[in-house]
């Protein structure tokens, strides 16, 4: 049973949540202050974090940044509706997709569902790593490597640069990173794919010409480039 933890000092609505989800067949812990928080977050005994952007005792961006200088573990973000800003500065920051409040119980139990779908499949038939120029991918083991030295990748961007790899040379829309990136469809203005590719270029560098090794092919997605 996978075990969810609630980071919201709205004791009311985490209370709320919680409930649905124990309903749903989740365990979940419950922590109203960032310090408490980030404490439970740290202590591996959880499979996905739910962190609200603002609280009253540390920021949810602050905890976001310290629990990943430790940690992969997925944090879905909450949000407020409508504010690109902390959208942005969330995924930025780690995050591995987000919500924004208000949210129904149904919403949230979906997304929970879509982020541990991904970081938590197996490959039917276990193979060798997919390989695109200096990137290696395990797919079973959830590890890359970039001109043999790890990569440090959030598991949203272990997905997506996953099926970029799958389809090196070849342009994958927003569309189809969305769904098998975040495992949910394309939203209308959503920026988070870009968001996550601004920081997976960073972690690959620059080709020795000054050009990414992800190309943005306008109107119609990325690629990554087949050396």
């Amino acid at each position: 049973m996978n075990k969810v933890l609630i980071i919201d000092d709205d004791e009311e609505l985490a209370g709320l949540f919680q409930e649905y989800l124990q309903q749903e067949g989740f365990t979940v812990d419950l922590a109203h202050t960032g310090a408490a928080g980030l404490q439970s977050a740290l202590s591996g005994d959880c499979q996905l974090v739910i962190l609200d952007i603002m609280l009253p005792d540390i920021k949810g961006t602050e905890i976001l940044a310290r629990i990943r200088q430790e940690s992969r573990i997925p944090v879905l973000m909450f949000t407020a509706k409508g504010d690109d800003v902390d959208r942005i500065i969330g995924l930025e920051s780690g995050a591995d997709d987000y919500v924004p409040k208000p949210c129904t119980p149904r919403e949230l139990a979906a997304r929970i569902r879509a982020i541990l779908r991904r970081t938590q499949a197996k490959p039917a038939n276990p193979q060798g790593p997919i390989v695109a120029g200096p990137l290696k991918i395990w797919p079973e083991r959830r590890k890359a490597s970039w001109f043999e030295q790890d990569l440090d990748l959030t598991s949203t961007e272990f997905n997506l640069l996953e099926t970029l790899a799958s389809r090196v040379g070849h342009i994958v829309s927003k569309h189809e990173l969305s769904e098998k990136g975040l495992g949910r469809p394309l939203a209308r203005f959503d920026r988070s794919i870009d968001v996550h590719m601004s920081s997976i270029r960073q972690k690959l560098g620059n080709q020795a010409d000054g050009r990414s090794y992800i190309q943005t092919v306008r109107g119609q997605g990325y690629q990554l480039i087949k050396e």
